[in-house]
């Protein structure tokens, strides 16, 4: 289970990045609602505790309950649907309350499905390429998709189905199946899309709809599209500095209060408002760069496994934060989902730093040319 390991193989500069993001953030989180501060941090220190001690545990072990890992993903979102546990907001139900302690199982899951699909694929891999292997994994993924769909939360479901296709092509999955499905796949999406936008449809709940129509055509939804527009000006009103951390001008937006779950969803709009185009640029390259470590680290792993654990983290940070920020500046529909180290949200900053801590696992277990 531990392993002793030489400390000129730690990767320092991973922990660095998360740290300065994640520092960032409580500032950020502080000032768009300063009572979350406290409990941001302590998510802070408790997630760099666990990142320190998984990543000192032997990620090849753990796998070794890879398939109790996957029911276990699958208990926790089953429990927020079925049982006296789960906890309702904003319409959905994605939370579970046990013992006092509120946390959201999606989060958790998103890193249990890619150690599970690390050891999976590793099991497969002279055989990834068979209809059979390429099956299995889609039903396997599709459970939770279903599950974590029926809260409902489709942004998770986006990032999941998007986690699962990178892991899949990380895994080598050959570029002719990847053609042929694309083939496909582009018409029928085009048919799905375009049968979607008739006004009469049933595919998509009222409210999603809604969403995307207020973002097509944000004049003709003006009270929909509303809190996008509001995140849009202040990121603009910011200009290239910022109006600085807890301002008080009365112009404000945030101060305003027109964008609601600030300090979550639309965290970024806080940022662009207070810290300017410099200090966006900053969180987007911290992103990047922490996306990018766990890619090069994933490219050394002495085995697929270790590949698929670095390379689905980057990945997921990758999808979550491009979304996350696309949603506040208008590139795509209004949806719910925090962006990595940033946003308040102790489910979701744990994990990714439980995500991280298996990252600096595979990295300290590289192969030796």
């Amino acid at each position: 289970m531990l392993r002793q390991y030489r400390l000129s193989d730690y990767n320092f500069r991973l922990i660095l990045w998360v740290t300065v993001l994640s520092v960032l953030g409580i500032l950020v989180v502080g000032s768009a609602e300063p009572s979350y501060m406290s409990k941001q941090t302590l998510g802070l220190v408790l997630g760099l505790v666990l990142m320190i001690v998984i990543s000192l545990m032997d990620y090849t072990w753990i796998l070794n309950f890879s398939w109790f890992i996957y029911l276990g993903a699958i208990v926790l979102l089953l429990l927020v649907l079925v049982s006296s546990f789960g906890s309702s907001g904003g319409g959905a139900t994605r939370w579970l309350d046990i013992g006092g302690f509120r946390f959201q199982p999606s989060d958790i899951a998103k890193i249990m499905l890619i150690l599970f699909f690390a050891r999976f694929f590793e099991d497969r891999e002279e055989k990834i390429n068979t209809f059979r292997t390429i099956m299995t994994g889609i039903v396997l993924m599709a459970i939770p998709l279903i599950l974590i769909l029926r809260e409902p939360d489709l942004s998770t479901t986006i990032v999941l189905a998007l986690l699962f296709c990178g892991l899949f092509f990380t895994a080598g999955l050959s570029y002719k199946i990847i053609t042929g499905i694309l083939i496909v796949c582009v018409p029928v999406g085009i048919i799905l899309v375009s049968l979607v936008m008739q006004p009469e449809q049933s595919v998509i709940p009222e409210y999603q709809m809604t969403r995307i129509y207020a973002w097509l055509y944000p004049d003709e939804y003006p009270s929909d599209s509303m809190q996008q527009q509001n995140s849009i000006k202040a990121i603009a009103s910011g200009q290239l500095y910022g109006k600085g951390l807890d301002n008080d001008d009365v112009e404000s937006v945030k101060n305003g209060g027109f964008v609601s779950q600030d300090q979550t969803d639309f965290i970024f709009a806080v940022a662009g408002e207070e810290l300017g185009f410099i200090g966006c640029c900053i969180i987007v390259a911290l992103e990047f760069l922490i996306s990018l470590e766990c890619m090069m680290i994933g490219r050394k792993a002495k085995s697929l496994s270790g590949t698929l654990i670095a390379c689905g983290v980057g990945i997921l940070i990758a999808f979550q934060s491009f979304i996350n920020i696309a949603v506040a500046t208008g590139l795509l529909p209004n949806t719910g989902l925090t962006l990595p180290f940033v946003s308040y949200g102790l489910t979701s900053l744990v994990s990714f730093c439980i995500g991280i801590g298996f990252v600096l696992n595979v990295g300290l277990q590289t192969r030796r040319y």
